[in-house]
């Protein structure tokens, strides 16, 4: 089992250091690979989002971009509150505010992703940027907050809940029914620079677990598309609540990887209770974060799973940590550690009933899973549980963490914070 190290503060001028290799279009957690495990002391140049929630969070360069829904946020040590719609940008190094990222958006942004040339894909439940119609999708420039023009996605029938990019691609899930026009349930692929559909993927989620079908996470590893949701079916194949899709080949297809850990049911209350997901860093493994309720031996309730990409067939989860009945939404899986936070008491809980079972581990809102034996790590920095963890994104750098509380690792950070790696 990894310990936990303690380590001296990370000061601004060495983290400027540590990120000089960091890409301009650096992408989001499953593509970073850490050796150690991050320290428990956080950064104390994040900036505070004073209101709502964080959802999203993406890193373009040197500058982190954060969504959810809030209209204050304020400098770490500062007393001047800035206004921003539901998003900002910060210098991941100084933890600065970007005065002129300023775009004003008329809803909840529930996904980010990093885009070419400076700019930033948002997604979410918002109609209008600065004013001007922007159903659910907007590409911006980091700059100046305007809208790039030649991005003319738009999502009907429902919201984006994920946005994957990967070079001249952009994958979008959610619950809506069209984009750009063209028919797409919940799923779609859309050109990077013009937002229009790519007639090569149409895979279709259907039996709705739910009122309706739902796409909540992606994650893309090489040439495998992992998506969960309140489906049971992809393109009509039995794919309850999580498949792959192989993305390599034209047109793209459901691959031949499934799960049947998923199709019992944890509580009426929760007919979908899959949550977030997330490959490791060389793509051979993902994990999958849970809600549901404290359900009975055998089902996955409220739990972090581990599961291999190139199983063939039907197949089982590796290993699995219960939290004992409290909600998981997101997973950041590095290679040291598998990040998990949500709004759980417990690590290493399976006999819990909303209570410690035998072996269980406290780790109030956030933990650390070692990623071959599936038990917790050492590492316990708490947080505030509140709703929870609803975004991570590992860099070269540490771990961001966003959610919807104020104290992480026992400090006064409120909505988003950054663990360094020691």
């Amino acid at each position: 089992m990894l310990a936990r190290t303690v380590s001296p503060p990370v000061t601004a001028a060495a983290l400027a250091a540590a990120l000089v290799l960091i890409p301009a279009d650096a992408s989001a957690a499953g593509t970073v690979e850490h050796r150690r495990v991050v320290s428990a002391d956080p950064v104390d140049t994040t900036p505070h989002v004073l209101d709502g929630i964080v959802n999203a969070i993406a890193l373009v360069g040197g500058t982190v971009v954060v969504g959810g829904s809030f209209s204050e946020v304020r400098d770490a040590g500062s007393s001047r509150v800035l206004e921003r719609a539901n998003i900002f940008a910060y210098d991941l190094a100084t933890g600065r505010i970007l005065p002129d990222f300023a775009p004003e958006l008329d809803g909840p942004v529930n996904a980010l992703a990093a885009g070419a040339s400076g700019t930033v894909y948002a997604g979410g439940a918002f109609t209008e940027t600065d004013g001007a119609g922007t159903r659910r999708l907007v590409r911006l420039r980091l700059a100046d907050g305007t809208r790039v023009p030649g991005f003319r996605a738009q999502a009907e029938g429902g919201t984006v809940t994920s946005l994957v990019r990967s070079g001249s691609h952009l994958y979008a899930g959610g619950d809506f029914t069209r984009v750009g026009g063209v028919r797409r349930t919940a799923l779609a692929r859309l050109d990077a620079a013009t937002g229009a559909v790519d007639p090569a993927f149409s895979i279709t989620p259907g039996a709705p677990r739910g009122s309706r079908v739902k796409v909540y996470a992606m994650a893309l590893a090489g040439d495998r598309l992992a998506v969960d949701g309140g489906f049971g079916t992809l393109d009509g194949l039995s794919r309850p609540q999580l498949g792959l899709i192989d993305v390599g080949s034209s047109p793209a297809k459901v691959a031949d990887w499934r799960t049947d850990a998923y199709a019992p049911e944890c509580k009426p209350d929760f007919p979908s209770y899959v949550r977030g997901l997330d490959f490791a860093p060389d793509g051979s493994y993902f994990v999958v974060v849970t809600s549901g309720g404290a359900g009975s031996a055998g089902k996955l309730c409220d739990s972090a799973a581990r599961f291999e990409t190139r199983a063939r067939g039907t197949t089982r989860p590796t290993w699995v940590n219960y939290t004992g009945g409290d909600t998981l939404y997101s997973v950041a899986v590095t290679g040291a550690a598998v990040y998990v936070g949500g709004h759980q008491r417990w690590l290493d809980n399976p006999r819990g009933r909303d209570s410690a079972g035998p072996g269980a581990v406290s780790r109030p809102g956030i933990g650390a899973i070692h990623p071959v034996t599936g038990k917790a790590l050492r590492w316990n920095p708490t947080r505030d549980r509140g709703i929870g963890v609803k975004a991570f994104l590992a860099h070269r750098g540490g771990l961001l963490v966003g959610s919807d509380t104020t104290r992480l690792g026992r400090e006064y950070h409120a909505r988003i914070g950054m663990f360094p790696l020691p």
